[in-house]
């Protein structure tokens, strides 16, 4: 019976591999049939480097996650089986994406960089800055909104206005679906702002605050800057 169990066990986080590969896969098709394989693999590279972050440090917060599961054209994510007890925690899994995602990006920047053969994998970092940066929009449906739980959910309502903006300069029908999705968690949020739950989970040192706020900032700045320094570089071959 036991080895019975272990085998159906070990057969169940198989199939997980499986799925997970499986829509890896898929979207590499996808991204490979417009844009070329190269670039898709990169890309593809790039999104499971920024999910394995997120799997990392849930996994260092004693907490089960599911593995990577990618859509084409909307992008990948990773399943928290059980939440986290504070905001703090939420903050460091919702960091550990971009974190990491920044670090590969900047390894394909490096290794691009003044190389005229491999101004697709400048393309690809290209890419990692500015979803990496995006991820950091301050909304509940993000990084930026786990991330800045933290400080306050109150911070969320200036992410609103940033994705209309983003909206603006790139009309997307993904965008008025993530607008959707968060506008009622960041209503929720604020009408029971009052409830002691509510108030327990996101009770944080000041300290911690402006620890968060500093690394916060000072990564929306990098890739702010690394966004633009290589879409400038990408225009000649525009």
């Amino acid at each position: 019976m036991i080895k019975l169990l272990a085998l159906l066990f070990s057969g169940a986080k198989f199939g997980k591999l499986l799925a997970s590969g499986g829509s890896m896969l898929l979207s590499l098709v996808v991204y490979a049939w417009i844009f070329g394989w190269r670039y898709a693999a990169g890309f593809i590279a790039l999104l499971f480097v920024h999910e394995m972050g997120h799997y990392i440090a849930a996994r260092q917060k004693g907490l089960p996650v599911g593995l990577p599961t990618f859509l084409p054209f909307v992008g990948a994510w990773v399943e928290l089986k059980k939440m986290p007890h504070k905001a703090e925690d939420e903050a460091y899994i919702g960091m550990g994406g971009p974190l990491l995602g920044t670090v590969a990006a900047t390894l394909c920047y490096l290794w691009a960089r003044g190389t005229p053969d491999l101004r697709w994998l400048l393309a690809v970092a290209y890419s990692g800055f500015f979803l990496n940066l995006f991820n950091l929009i301050p909304l509940p449906a993000l990084d930026g909104g786990r991330i800045t739980s933290v400080l306050s959910p109150k911070i969320w309502w200036l992410g609103l206005p940033l994705l209309g903006a983003v909206f603006i300069a790139n009309p997307s029908p993904m965008l008025l679906v993530l607008a959707v999705i968060a506008g009622p968690q960041a209503w929720q949020a604020w009408k029971h702002r009052a409830d002691p739950a509510q108030a327990a989970y996101y009770a944080t040192a000041p300290s911690k605050r402006w620890e968060w706020a500093t690394y916060y900032l000072l990564l929306a700045a990098y890739l702010a800057v690394m966004t633009h320094d290589v879409h400038e570089m990408l225009a000649p071959a525009r």
